[in-house]
């Protein structure tokens, strides 16, 4: 039989409501009848629903990374919850009677295997017919390229419109803002887009919604803020008008190894990272901490995982991305318990706790000797990072919050304010981060001293304007008394 886990259920499930419904047709004894191939690549079910006659669900591990889901119902989620409660029914160990492959699934099989034999197929070509494709090839390649010098010529005029808004509203002082023409900034922000410009747009929006609420309140926090954002864009102008400036003398418009290259509007693909050398075999990595935000100025929720890889220590994110306009075609990330082991990743450029992602991944329990690598990785002072932390935190172009594991002491109140008190013997306030849900508060409710001494937490160090300090917001703790983890954000 499979090695089905629950996690792997979630993972596949389209929401987590089609999971839970799933799980609720097999514990309540929906299926009436569960078949299994003789080589256990091939799975069936009979499971009663809302008509006379049963439904067929399938499933198909003729390519045991890609499991093939079928099913006589009318829904339209796929995988949908008689699917899921199949592999629910698998993974409870239930008794599946041997069958043979039934026919339709065999010449589906034998249908995809020619197919694959097809584009597998290099056989010798006539050297005509060879050189005719090459020169297409180099054809469509020079076409392409043309496009691609255009696209970034295009770019550096908007990049020039974008310099002259910043100007004009630094030269007239941020003081202006409460006065500001809020329509004026709306069409220029919408230009930027039509100079394929998507990072200078995206900033350029969370400029206007502190604009915004400024107007609103009066508050200084906006003027902070728009501070804060117009340095971002500064930034982000004139390293872009150097990338891109450099490609274009080079006639190389080729995706490389630069953040640049998605802030100004490119979208990697997993096998252009590898081609770059942006990936990792082998990995094993733990999910520690898992956040959803709706961000105003993209228009799109964006779930983040933030992982650990048990193998070195390194911290990682994963980043799902649903813009409301396509909400109910893109499926919602969700936490993940244990660990996975991914045989290939993609990382993407930058610095810190750069994204990764992947196809594929096995799921498993944490076992002991991971929970030692992960007290091992932690760093015993604070004192001894805050350097890298605050040079990290200062560049514009990197994230307002970096990821830490910190080995504490001690964590408890000083004069009112929460701080953890690392092994080295140095301290650091614990706070929330505006941008990620409040997580303090919930240190006061962990049941009992043993999470407040002697363990390891992940901490999102950032700065905080207010206290014109860093700080340091917990995620998670894991205590030495025992290998758990206790998620604050999940």
């Amino acid at each position: 039989m499979k090695n089905i886990t629950e996690q792997l259920i979630l993972s596949l499930a389209p929401n987590p409501a089609a999971a839970s419904n799933g799980k609720k047709i097999a514990n309540s004894g929906g299926f009436v009848k569960l078949y299994r191939s003789a080589d256990d690549t091939f799975f069936m079910g009979e499971c009663k629903g809302s008509g006379k006659n049963p439904y067929i669900t399938s499933a198909d591990y003729i390519d045991e990374n890609h499991p093939v889901f079928r099913c006589s119902c009318p829904s339209r989620q796929f995988p949908c919850k008689h699917s899921l409660g199949l592999m629910y029914e698998m993974m409870s160990d239930k008794t599946f009677e041997v069958c043979e492959i039934p026919e339709d699934i065999a010449s589906k099989r034998a249908k995809l295997a020619a197919k694959s034999a097809k584009a597998a197929n290099t056989g010798e070509t006539a050297p005509e017919d060879a050189e005719k494709a090459e020169k297409k090839k180099a054809s469509a390649k020079k076409t392409a390229n043309s496009a691609k010098i255009k696209k970034l010529k295009k770019q550096l005029e908007g990049l020039e419109l974008c310099e002259k808004a910043v100007k004009e509203l630094i030269s007239a002082g941020l003081g202006t803002m409460g006065g500001a023409s809020l329509s004026n900034y709306q069409e220029l922000s919408k230009q930027f887009g039509d100079y394929y410009l998507i990072g200078i747009q995206r900033l350029f929006n969370r400029l206007i919604i502190e604009i915004t609420e400024y107007q609103k309140d009066n508050l200084e926090q906006h003027y902070d803020n728009a501070i804060d954002v117009l340095e971002k864009l500064n930034s982000l102008i004139k390293k872009s008008r150097k990338y891109i400036t450099e490609k274009i003398e080079n006639d190389d418009p080729a995706a490389d190894d630069t953040p640049l290259y998605e802030e100004l509007g490119g979208n990697w693909k997993l096998t252009e990272l590898e081609a770059v050398g942006k990936c990792e075999k082998d990995a094993r990595l733990t999910q520690l901490s898992f956040n959803v935000a709706y961000d105003e100025a993209r228009k799109e929720f964006i779930d983040t995982g933030i992982w650990v890889d048990l193998k070195n220590g390194k911290i990682f994110q994963t980043k799902n991305f649903r813009p409301l306009k396509s909400l109910k075609h893109v499926k919602a990330d969700d936490s993940v318990f244990g660990a996975v082991n991914v045989p290939s990743m993609a990382v993407y450029p930058g610095d810190g706790n750069v994204r990764v992602r992947w196809d594929n991944a096995e799921f498993t329990e944490l076992c002991d000797d991971d929970f030692k690598k992960l007290r091992s990785f932690a760093a015993n002072s604070v004192k001894d990072e805050i350097k890298n932390i605050r040079n990290f935190l200062q560049n514009a172009m990197q994230s307002p919050v970096i990821y830490k594991l910190v080995a504490f002491e001690k964590i408890g109140k000083i004069g009112g304010k929460t701080v953890l008190k690392t092994k080295g013997g140095d301290t650091v306030e614990l706070c929330d981060f505006a941008e990620l849900e409040p997580t303090t508060d919930k240190i006061e409710a962990l049941p009992g001293e043993k999470f407040l001494k002697n363990g390891v937490m992940l901490c999102g160090f950032f700065y905080g304007l207010e206290e014109r300090k860093i700080a340091a917001q917990p995620l998670c703790i894991i205590p030495d008394s025992e290998n758990s983890v206790v998620r604050l954000l999940y």
